[in-house]
This record gives C-alpha cells, structure tokens and sequence, in this order.
C-alpha cells in the first residue's frame, strides 16, 4: 500500500513539474558505514555545527540502509545514541514522512524523508528530526544535543 500511494504521489509530482531534482545537500557517497557499540547504537564522534543539519529537510541525517528488511534500524541506531543537550534521556516518535526525493537506492526511483519528534525530561518544545535512510552522509549529533553516556 505503502509503494501505491508513492506511486501515485511521484506521479502527480513528475507530471506537474515537468522534473523533480533532490534539493538535499550533505550527501556523501563516500562516508564510511559507521561502527557499531556493544548496544547497537552507531558510534557518532563528530558534532555538527550547523544549526540545519537534521533540523531542515534539505540538510536530513543520511543514516542509509542495506535493504527493505531493515529501513529503520539505522534510524533507531542513530537516535538511540543521542542524549538531550545536558544528558538526559529522549524518546522519539517517526511522526510522518514528507518531502520526495529522487534516489538510486529505492526500487521505485524516489524516498521520502521520515520526521521523527525527540523528547526529554524538562524540555519545553519537543525538537523535530530530518532523517534519510536512502543516502549515506557524515553522521554528526546535531546542534543542542549530546550523546548518550
């Protein structure tokens, strides 16, 4: 059902604008695939400076994947390493996923990004997330977040 509605969806979008080009700009095809800790969470040592990364859907968390059996582990691995901004324990939610792309990486020629809402303790505004799993990139904690001790 899931591949139907992208269907149609792409098919509006390609007919109506003519083309449709990836407007994402951090992808790297070259980053390595990341480790992984003894509990399963990626091994994250660089923190992004740039207030976009994760937080604008042109600058997503490339967390990529290997195949359709496990599209959001990565996404689990990646945000099971974060912590809030003083080390307190979040939780996320995937909210919805917006924003199509064209990618080599699916069978339907297009991914979507998935928005995932983050909460911690004592956090007035739950923070919103931009995650790929189509696109490899240079995994970072992104601004006003740590990672998990």
């Amino acid at each position: 059902m899931k591949k139907i509605i992208l269907f149609v969806v792409l098919s509006i979008l390609f007919t109506s604008c003519g083309s449709i080009k990836s407007t994402i700009k951090n992808v790297d095809n070259n980053a390595p695939y990341p480790e992984l800790t003894s509990n399963n969470t990626f091994v994250i040592t660089k923190f992004s400076t740039d207030k976009k990364y994760g937080y604008d859907k042109d600058y997503p968390i490339n967390v990529f994947f290997r195949n359709s059996r496990d599209e959001n582990i990565n996404q689990e691995r990646f945000l099971n390493a974060l912590a809030g901004p003083k080390g307190e324990k979040i939780t996320f939610t995937k909210l919805e996923s917006c924003c199509p792309f064209p990618t080599k990486r699916s069978d339907m020629g297009a991914g979507f990004l998935d928005v995932y809402e983050i909460k911690w303790d004592g956090q007035k505004t739950p923070m919103k997330l931009y995650l790929n799993i189509y696109e490899k990139g240079i995994l970072m904690v992104p601004v006003g977040f740590t990672l998990k001790k």
